[in-house]
């Protein structure tokens, strides 16, 4: 009994510890892979998606949590990239270890007429890898 109260103590003891201190999350990398040559929408869909990162999650941008890249597939370290994560063509990604969810289509569609909805994507995405 008495082993019993002092495993119970001990149990308590290490979970208070570790109470305050939460579970680090992995980085979240949002990407946005596009050719030299772009048309306005390319363009558009590059300046909003980094401006939803930079806006919603400042304190993630501010610390690396949460980055935000654009790789040009034309340059030698862009082709690198792409090679890396399978990329062929514009594409809007976002990943956080070894799971990716891709907005390609959602910011082609979004980023002209509706950038609030794209800006939404990007958040429910990376919540998804925070939660």
């Amino acid at each position: 009994m008495k082993k019993s109260i002092a495993i119970l103590v001990g149990l308590f003891m290490i979970s208070a510890m570790f109470a305050g201190n939460p579970v680090p999350t992995a980085k979240v990398e949002v990407f946005y892979f596009h050719f030299t040559r772009r048309c306005p929408t390319c363009i558009n869909v590059e300046k909003v998606s980094k401006e939803a990162v930079e806006t919603q999650f400042p304190q993630q941008v501010k610390s690396g949590e949460i980055t935000f890249k654009s790789v040009n597939l034309d340059e030698k370290d862009g082709e690198a990239m792409g090679k890396k994560y399978k990329i062929e063509g514009q594409t809007l990604i976002v990943i956080s270890g070894d799971k990716r969810v891709d907005l390609t289509d959602k910011g082609f569609m979004y980023a002209n007429e509706s950038p609030d909805k794209l800006k939404a994507e990007i958040k429910k995405a990376i919540d998804s890898f925070r939660n």
